[in-house]
């Protein structure tokens, strides 16, 4: 913006400082950036299972269907949320109902704790094929690692 003035017979003519103050800007996303670095471990995974240790493991590198049983045998759903508590009688129509495309090209991950029984690992894999599923891979953790990491077997 530009404006004219006259002082002692001359015209001369000044522009507005117009800078924008970017520091607020600077702050809010600084604020944040905190924010979402305190919450990404909360949202990762809610359900604290003890997966067994294997020698052979593959990074879990893309968000998939993750099937947990905690050690206290309940069954928990996670699509693309939080895991959800689900009974057993529903977790085949559950995953056939957030199924996109062909089932049986779908992979789900299955975590289960050290101390849950095979009978009840095994109801649960009855369950994910009953839905249509076929590729199922099982959780595991490498054995010279530390227990906060979770890797995938087939």
């Amino acid at each position: 913006m530009a404006f004219s003035t006259r002082s002692g017979g001359q015209t001369r003519t000044q522009t507005a400082l117009a800078d924008i103050n970017i520091t607020p800007l600077v702050d809010v996303v600084l604020v944040l950036l905190i924010i979402f670095m305190l919450t990404a471990p909360v949202l990762q995974s809610g359900i604290n299972v003890a997966v067994p240790h294997t020698r052979t493991v593959n990074q879990l590198t893309e968000q998939r269907t993750v099937v947990t049983i905690d050690k206290d045998q309940r069954v928990f759903l996670q699509t693309t949320g939080p895991d959800q508590p689900v009974n057993l009688t529903e977790l085949t129509t559950q995953l056939r109902n957030t199924g996109r495309g062909d089932s049986s090209k779908r992979v789900i991950y299955l975590r289960a704790d050290e101390k849950v029984p095979f009978g009840a690992f095994a109801s649960v894999m009855d369950a994910v094929k009953r839905a249509g599923v076929t590729n199922i891979s099982i959780v595991t953790q490498p054995l010279e690692s530390t227990p906060s990491t979770d890797t995938a077997t087939k």
